[in-house]
């Protein structure tokens, strides 16, 4: 067997084994990448090790570290109070403004991982404070990501539109910004449908009663006592260290966005500074850095550098370029993206997905922005997955109500519905249909 197909294997192996059996899937990814790499590829274990995503990594324990010294100030309750005044108190339209502030992010040129990280906690520690489902709370983040991630200006736009014009394809900028747009929020609105949205619609906060009183100085989430407790809540005085905590988000954001610098280095130095400043108020922070997510993302993501040294998106495009009929090439080109996404970085893969296309488009008989516009979806909705950088700040954020381990698994069990489902409705909705 060669080694691609060998990897390939391998990598339906490692996600039925991590399903079926509890062992940290990126443990799994380690050793797959170390058998595979060493036995089929002929890799030192240096060059293994070296496909590890430290980038990713140092995003995962940045971000989760500072959050959780906000969490333990009280900051995280400050932000999240501020959220409900400006909703007017409406639960239901919370999940929309998170969905929309995040799709404007991206929109406007942010990476969609720092995008996620500087909402998704929010976001999430929301949701859990106000009996709103955490799953639809950070898919709508997520989501949000994709629906702006292919603006002209945004990284996803700029990277497909300058492949197609290099590789001598058709370019529309619009429709491929709107095609992620309106199905990622079609994905939005089933999600609130289906998790609960419409309940939520006729909930104000003054009706949630003891979820709404934020948690002590020091603590996580406690409990209160009603409508009175709601308005001593939102007058309550910011300190010292939670203004302090609030400006180091501001700071990082606009180091992140503005400055184009690594969100993991800005979010680790603003923890380090908030620790110095006020040591004995973030006691325990560092233990609640998400660790086995680190170990998560750490393990696949070597495992997928692995799958493309093996080169086995290749050999399936190729595969599916050769099998005569256009739209069902079309379709495994798809899956191709989206499945392999769902394990590594789309920004990586959007290069590589894209030109395998040409041999269709050039076959006649199909759109080339219908074809490239279903790939780009496709490559980029699987982002939900625990193992792409944007679904693993999902799981490393999620709230203290719900275990890790099942939002873990709540969050694969819908990447896998995403995963096999939706690059079959992008392929109908706009290589099959005609629209583009």
């Amino acid at each position: 067997m060669s080694a691609e197909w060998l990897s390939v294997l391998a990598l339906v192996a490692l996600f039925v084994v991590g399903t079926v059996l509890p062992i940290n899937m990126g443990a799994l990814g380690f050793v797959a990448a170390w058998i595979v790499g060493t036995y089929a590829l002929g890799l030192s274990e240096k060059e293994i090790i070296s496909g590890i995503s430290g980038d990713l990594v140092l995003t995962l324990v940045g971000v989760t570290y500072l959050f959780a010294i906000a969490r333990n100030n009280g900051t995280v309750d400050l932000i999240v109070r501020g959220a409900v005044r400006v909703v007017g108190g409406r639960v239901g339209l919370v999940p929309w403004v998170m969905f929309a502030v995040t799709a404007v992010l991206t929109a406007i040129g942010a990476a969609s991982p720092a995008a996620c990280a500087i909402i998704g906690p929010i976001a999430l520690g929301f949701a859990g404070r106000h009996r709103i489902s955490p799953l639809m709370m950070g898919m709508f983040v997520v989501h949000g990501a994709q629906a702006g991630g292919f603006s002209p200006i945004s990284i996803y736009g700029v990277i497909t539109n300058s492949v197609m014009r290099d590789n001598g394809l058709p370019v529309d900028e619009g429709a491929i910004f709107l095609a992620s747009l309106v199905f990622n929020l079609a994905i939005a609105v089933v999600l609130f449908v289906a998790l609960g949205g419409r309940e939520l619609l006729a909930r104000r906060i003054e009706d949630d009663g003891p979820d709404i009183e934020p948690a002590p100085s020091g603590g996580g989430g406690g409990v209160g006592g009603g409508g009175t407790a709601t308005a001593v809540a939102v007058r309550q005085t910011v300190r010292a260290d939670q203004l302090i905590t609030l400006t180091a988000f501001v700071a990082v954001a606009v180091v992140a966005l503005v400055f184009e610098r690594n969100i993991g280095f800005t979010a680790v130095t603003a923890a380090v500074i908030l620790t110095a400043l006020f040591p004995k108020e973030q006691k325990g922070a560092i233990t609640q850095i998400a660790w086995s997510t680190v170990l998560l993302v750490a393990g696949v993501s070597t495992f997928a550098t692995i799958l493309s040294t093996a080169g086995a998106p290749e050999a399936v495009g190729t595969w599916a370029a050769g099998l005569g009929t256009v739209l069902i090439g079309a379709l495994v080109l798809c899956y191709v993206g989206g499945v392999t996404s769902a394990f590594a970085s789309s920004t990586a893969l959007l290069p590589i997905i894209i030109p395998i296309a040409i041999p269709l488009v050039a076959s006649g008989g199909v759109s080339a922005v219908a074809v490239v516009a279903a790939l780009a979806v496709s490559s980029t909705i699987v982002d939900v997955s625990p193992f792409s950088t944007n679904g693993a700040l999902m799981v490393a954020n999620r709230p203290d109500t719900v275990p890790e381990d099942r939002f873990y698994r709540q969050i694969l069990g819908y990447s896998v519905i995403v995963t096999v489902a939706g690059p079959l409705l992008v392929w109908a909705a706009f290589v099959v249909s005609g629209v583009f």
